[in-house]
């Protein structure tokens, strides 16, 4: 059984001189950091101290939960899972896609009979999105084998592209489809969601326990709606302070990522609260959600509040229950961190933990910049990047591709005007810009894909981009390199041909 001990750390980042972010720990404690961190120049000291409570006295607190344990309780039918422990749990949604799809169909039918039908056809949600617009016969093949199979098992909810030419002709395709999964009301506090896809954390946004799993599991789950999950522990990120202009929830995540580390949340729940994130939209929120894997986490979560069920207004008819942690719940770790001293970040090649200012990387030269993505290819992230460029009155200097998530992000673009434009749409500013043609939806050059996926990389190329990845050949070109940074940074950059500090614009 778990402690009921509470390690708890606390993150207090001041600006420093010349360089980032400083603590108000001990001596030190702060020179351990400044020599751990002195290649990277950021310094953020986080200093764990025990729970001043011991064992005999905690009393109910050992019944306590957080969030993530009163969902995976709920769908298990357990009073109290406990982190570490195996459970059976009862799924609400499976997402699959096209490239994991044909994968999973195959082990449903190999493991449960060529005949099977699977355990809800309305509990499925089937969204091709990432190899779509290409020659490719074995992407164009992966889309038919799912269609194929949505046909004969009765799918539901199937977002189906065929005219490849003009994906406006297909009124069901959606596009990237952990932004489609929110848009098209799939997302509900309190439930499970599991996708074949790593970045299905990106649910969490909404207060449910949302979570990527293999080929295997989802097979299992396609034919039984049910898996065996480990209860994992949970880590706490709490987030006040006033947040600054120029910064999104890209530059949090990449905070967090950096002073973590990649490995730092391995099958850990990453829990974020506090008065900045109570603040955030939605997207914004999915966002933060979305990169949580990129630090290993198992899921990441934002309790549901207002805001969460406004978005839900008219996306969703179905009853939920959200959840929320105890006050005397226990998590292995707090980090707290006063986001009105955090300055704009990227995440240098070739690791999302890589955090830089971006100040600090202003004589980096650029080949190009990525808009896009489910991480930075949402409606928010496109008028974050064009309340830049309108600031500028600028052309870009380098070649700037745009990739929108989803169908409706791309109708954004094209219809809604830009807070403080005087009616100018994004596609209107892009264009002054200088920047090229929005895309037709999908997950674009993500994750590199075909040779003529739209605007991969196809050469050696420096790269800014929104995306949530940046390891050797992510985006194509093995020796490509890419820097992870925000709408605001990504633009900014495409305007100097460098990596920039959006202040430079803002301010």
């Amino acid at each position: 059984m778990a402690s009921p001990l509470m390690a708890s750390c606390s993150s207090i980042f001041g600006a420093k001189s010349g360089s980032s972010f400083a603590s108000c720990f001990s001596p030190s404690i702060r020179a351990h950091s400044l020599r751990k961190h002195a290649l990277n120049k950021v310094l953020a000291v986080m200093a764990p101290a025990r729970s001043p409570r011991s064992p005999s006295s905690t009393g109910s607190v050992k019944h306590a939960m957080t969030m993530t344990e009163k969902i995976l309780a709920r769908a298990s039918e357990k009073s109290h899972p406990e982190p570490g422990e195996n459970i059976w749990v009862n799924v609400d949604v499976l997402m699959t896609h096209d490239v994991c799809g044909p994968g999973t169909i195959g082990i449903f039918k190999k493991e449960f009979g060529k005949n099977a039908k699977v355990w809800d056809r309305e509990k499925i949600v089937i969204i091709p999105d990432h190899y779509i617009f290409t020659s490719d016969e074995r992407a164009n093949r992966n889309v038919d084998i799912l269609r194929d199979f949505c046909l004969e098992q009765n799918i539901k909810y199937f977002y189906d592209i065929k005219d490849l030419g003009d994906f406006r002709a297909n009124p069901d395709y959606k596009g990237v489809c952990h932004i489609a999964l929110a848009q098209e009301g799939h997302c509900r506090p309190g439930e499970v969601l599991l996708g074949t896809d790593s970045h299905t954390c990106t649910a969490g946004a909404f207060g449910q326990f949302a979570t990527g799993i293999g080929n295997t599991d989802a097979g299992f789950v396609m034919g039984t709606g049910k898996i065996l999950l480990k209860v994992p522990p949970t880590l706490r990120f709490i987030l006040d302070g006033e947040m600054p202009n120029y910064l999104l929830a890209k530059d949090l995540i990449l905070q967090i990522i950096g002073e973590i580390t990649v490995a730092g949340a391995t099958y850990k729940s990453m829990e974020f609260v506090g008065s900045t994130i109570e603040g955030l939209n939605m997207e914004e929120r999915m966002t933060l959600c979305n990169m949580v894997v990129e630090a290993g986490g198992k899921n990441g979560v934002v309790p549901a509040d207002e805001t969460t069920f406004k978005y839900l207004e008219d996306k969703n008819s179905k009853n939920f229950e959200p959840v929320y942690s105890d006050d005397n719940a226990r998590f292995i770790q707090e980090y707290r961190i006063d986001v009105s001293k955090l300055e704009p970040l990227v995440a240098k090649p070739h690791s999302p933990d890589n955090r830089a200012l971006a100040r600090e990387c202003k004589d980096v030269k650029i080949d190009r910049v990525y808009i896009g993505s489910c991480t930075g290819g949402k409606t928010e992230d496109f008028f974050a990047s064009a309340k830049v460029f309108l600031a500028s009155g600028k052309k870009v200097k380098v070649p700037t591709f745009l990739v929108p998530a989803t169908q409706k992000v791309w109708m954004d673009i094209y219809s809604l005007p830009v807070p403080g434009s005087g009616g100018k749409t994004c596609s209107q500013i892009f264009e002054e810009a200088g920047c090229d043609v929005p895309a037709s939806p999908s997950c674009g050059a993500c994750l590199g894909g075909p040779r003529d996926t739209y605007a991969r990389m196809n050469e050696p190329q420096v790269c800014v981009s929104t995306t949530n990845r940046n390891f050797p050949g992510r985006m194509g070109h093995r020796e490509g390199q890419i820097y992870l940074a925000s709408p605001y940074t990504a633009a900014a950059s495409a305007l100097t041909g460098y990596v920039a500090d959006p202040r430079d614009f803002l301010l």
